[in-house]
């Protein structure tokens, strides 16, 4: 068997707590046998989500199928996503904070058929816009669902009832100038940070994003 030969800049219990969800879907579906044992799938979504290894690069470095790898991505990536917490959850749990900052990040995709509703306008590029809320020293808290880059982050934000959420929790949240017209509860100005371009189905994305915020939360 192959060492996969990258280093991944994870801890040990991120490695441990997706192989921990894994062996526990394998027993709940009733596998009974895998080409590689639930760490080594760990370890090879890990090496996905967080390095951008292909699946052919996956393949050739754990001795298997580039189908194969794609199967153990998407099942791994499924069973994270159900962890994510709703909005509902985090504005429980914001409710201590003296506010949380909310902004909208497009993440490239290639270029599509169907490309008019991915594309944006205000970063010259396709992608998908996300909706994040972090706690106020930039910690991830909650990530929304993917939609159409073209979509305006205020129009996503009331979309996804953020801005709702806020003034019902009576939490303030800081927000940049595309936020303006929000109401009360967001104030301006924030500037957010670029993320890496996706290679995957616009379908995926949202379960990509929630699988990333699972794993961010993770503890060592």
């Amino acid at each position: 068997m192959l060492d996969y030969p990258s280093a991944i800049d994870l801890s040990s219990g991120h490695l441990r707590r997706l192989a921990g969800h894994l062996a526990a879907r394998r027993r709940e579906i009733g596998t009974r046998w895998r080409r590689i044992a639930p760490g080594r799938q760990a370890l090879l979504v890990l090496a996905h989500l967080r390095c951008g290894d292909t699946y052919a690069q996956l393949a050739a470095g754990f001795g298997i199928g580039v189908a194969t790898v794609y199967r153990y991505v998407r099942e791994a990536i499924e069973v994270l996503a159900t962890l994510a917490p709703s909005l509902a959850q985090v504005m429980r749990t914001a409710s201590r904070l003296a506010f949380v900052i909310l902004d909208g990040t497009l993440l490239p995709v290639d270029r599509i058929a169907a490309d008019t509703p991915y594309y944006s306008g205000k970063h010259k590029r396709h992608g998908m816009n996300v909706q994040v809320l972090t706690d106020p020293f930039g910690r991830l808290l909650w990530a929304s669902p993917a939609l159409p880059g073209s979509t305006h982050d205020l129009t996503a934000a009331r979309t996804h009832g953020i801005v709702e959420a806020l003034a019902a929790a009576e939490l303030k949240c800081w927000a940049d100038k595309a936020y303006q017209g929000a109401g009360c509860p967001v104030r301006v100005p924030f500037r957010g940070r670029r993320l890496r371009k996706l290679r995957c189905s616009t379908n995926r994305i949202t379960d990509v994003v929630k699988a990333v915020l699972v794993l961010h939360h993770a503890t060592a």
